[in-house]
């Protein structure tokens, strides 16, 4: 484990002193709690692997301190990062520019998935998701380009001695898109509603209570020390109780899950599901002189060879991707601006893998789940189906973090695999099973190999295509026996706690998907939630690994790898920055801020 030191005695604080800057002001400077990140590099690229790791473990601004201390990358390759580097020679453009922006125009993203609404308390997002809910709502937080926590809507984020109290404090005068006041009393409107919710809920059975106590500061009470409480604040996956919504639209019909209502920087407009999701500019934004966009409207297109040829029409302005074919083409493709996550990102990166339903037949039989990892090799599904765009995997961390090791996850060996169905087939159990997967041709190859894979071991395998958002909705209620999957993208591991621990598994419902019960992962997940000290944190994430390779409830095939490409006249779309004029962190597993793209001539 390689730390800059320990946080054993640090009180920690995310604070933002500054008053908001202007984006043509930005600053130069800051507070002692507020600093700038030093950037060096002309195109604002991301920290490398060996700088990242050298200053240790959890990305939260110590009082005091100037950069704080950071959570380890993820695994490396060739490619841009997911700071947006440029590409081999150099000059390819990459989303960062420091041309004046002009303001007004319209931009048309197009996305690999649709949405089932843009409610935070009851709908599930994924990246596209994000995507939404960064345009109509704010985070309370956000990270800075070195991977710290900071402010966003809140001005603070403060915890007590022991992490069981933290405190927001909100900027003042904000407003939501419906003229109503986005204060303390809205932001503990939110934390209710998301406490019980049968969706969020769950990932918040530590906070004992949310008190208002002034016009704009809240205390949330924990039940037991919550460490990385503010990763859940900067709104990436499983963090959205980051985004604040109108508590108007929360107690409407459906609670506004089609018709949100935010602080954020564009205004909803329309959405015809499956079609486009459409938002105008937010004239009375609080972060002054921004958008920069007249409009922008977001088109989903599942099928990534479809979406590749959408952008080469100039039928969208700007994709992406998380399909290792449209990868390869975009990488070749040097009329397009560019960028991957390929190379590092903070944290751990989404991880594609086989989600298996261990409470169904026939994968609540455990020998069918080893002999069904042993049956598929992930060197040879990266080298067939990823194009050797990815590393192979075997566990839900990579090579590079602290959380990394030895997982124990079964090695591949048909033999052994056909010789475990054999034995589950004369037990009298069943060895058939239905594999769900996104509609698409890359996902049907995908789907295909594993198909094939599994049918040499003997079990006899049924492929249906079923759209993303009801993936969703099945992975939640249960109602399926294995389906391709996608997740664990997570700045720290804490924010994958409602994925693996028991707690989250009841009948009918669960967020636990797998629906894996095991006491060990549980204990492990709470030591990690409950230390601030790196080593004991690494531990802890590593038995969590090694549980879910004994365990089998994924198989684990890759680590995804996310681009964005767009026409050479969409301008920053990979250069955000904080409410304070610092830089903020860039593309990060598909999704960006769009709060400061431009359109060049």
């Amino acid at each position: 484990m390689l730390v800059a030191a320990s946080l054993q005695g640090l009180r920690m604080v995310v604070v933002d002193a500054a008053t908001p800057a202007r984006p043509s002001e930005r600053a130069k400077g800051g507070t002692m709690h507020d600093q700038p990140a030093t950037d060096p590099s002309p195109s604002g690229s991301r920290i490398g692997r060996r700088a990242f790791l050298g200053r240790g473990a959890l990305g939260i601004a110590a009082l005091g301190a100037s950069g704080g201390l950071l959570a380890a990358c993820s695994s490396g390759g060739s490619g841009s990062g997911s700071g947006g580097g440029s590409s081999s020679s150099g000059h390819r453009p990459d989303g960062v520019t420091s041309a004046t922006p002009k303001p007004g125009g319209h931009l048309v993203f197009g996305t690999e998935a649709e949405e089932t609404g843009f409610n935070p308390v009851l709908n599930d997002w994924d990246t596209t998701g994000v995507l939404y809910a960064r345009t109509v709502f704010d985070p309370l937080a956000a990270l800075a380009a070195d991977g710290t926590v900071k402010p966003y809507l809140a001005q603070s984020i403060t915890p007590n001695a022991d992490y069981s109290v933290w405190t927001i404090t909100m900027r003042p005068n904000l407003v939501f898109h419906d003229n109503t006041p986005c204060d303390a009393n809205a932001v503990a409107y939110n934390f209710a509603a998301h406490q019980a919710s049968a969706l969020q809920g769950p990932a918040l059975t530590n906070i004992a209570s949310v008190k208002v106590t002034g016009p704009l500061t809240v205390a949330i009470t924990m039940h037991e020390p919550w460490v990385p409480f503010p990763y859940y604040l900067v709104g990436g996956i499983g963090g959205q109780i980051a985004y604040i919504a109108s508590p108007a639209m929360l107690k409407s019909t459906n609670g506004g899950s089609s018709n949100p209502k935010g602080t954020g920087p564009f205004v909803f407009e329309q959405w015809v599901p499956n079609d486009h999701f459409s938002a105008t500019r937010n004239p009375h934004y609080w972060r002054s002189g921004l958008p920069y966009l007249d409009s922008i409207e977001y088109r989903p297109i599942p099928d990534s060879q479809q979406l590749y040829n959408s952008l080469r029409t100039h039928s969208v302005d700007i994709m992406h991707t998380s399909a290792s074919e449209q990868t390869k083409e975009l990488e070749a493709s040097t009329g397009f601006a560019y960028i991957n996550d390929l190379e590092h990102l903070i944290g751990e990166p989404d991880m594609d893998c086989v989600l298996l339903n261990c409470a169904a037949p026939p994968f609540d039989d455990h020998r069918l789940r080893q002999a069904a990892a042993m049956a598929v090799s992930s060197a040879e599904y990266c080298k067939v189906i990823n194009l050797n765009v990815t590393p192979p995997s075997n566990g839900p961390f990579t090579k590079g973090s602290p959380y990394y090791g030895p997982t124990g996850y079964p090695a591949p060996d048909m033999a052994k695999a056909a010789a475990l169905v054999k034995e589950v087939k004369a037990s009298g159990k069943p060895v058939s099973a239905t594999i769900h997967h996104t509609p698409g041709a890359f996902t049907t190859k995908a789907s295909e190999f594993l198909q094939q894979q599994l049918q040499q071991a003997g079990m006899q395998i049924t492929l249906q295509p079923v759209q993303q958002n009801q993936l969703i909705v099945q992975a939640v209620t249960g109602q399926f026996q294995a389906q391709t999957w996608r997740q664990f993208n997570a700045v720290d591991p804490d924010l994958n706690y409602i994925w693996w621990s028991t707690s989250t598994i009841k009948s009918g419902f669960a967020l636990n998907f797998a629906r894996n019960s095991d006491p060990a992962i549980e204990a492990a997940l709470q030591k990690g939630r409950r230390s601030s000290d790196p080593s004991t944190r690494a531990a802890a994430y590593q038995t969590v690994a090694a549980r879910l390779g004994a365990d089998v409830p994924y198989l684990w095939t890759a680590r995804t790898v996310w681009s964005m490409a767009a026409w050479p006249n969409v301008q920053d779309f990979n250069n955000p920055t904080l409410p304070s004029g610092q830089k903020a962190y860039g593309m990060s597993d598909g999704f960006i801020f769009p709060t400061e793209v431009w359109l060049g001539s």
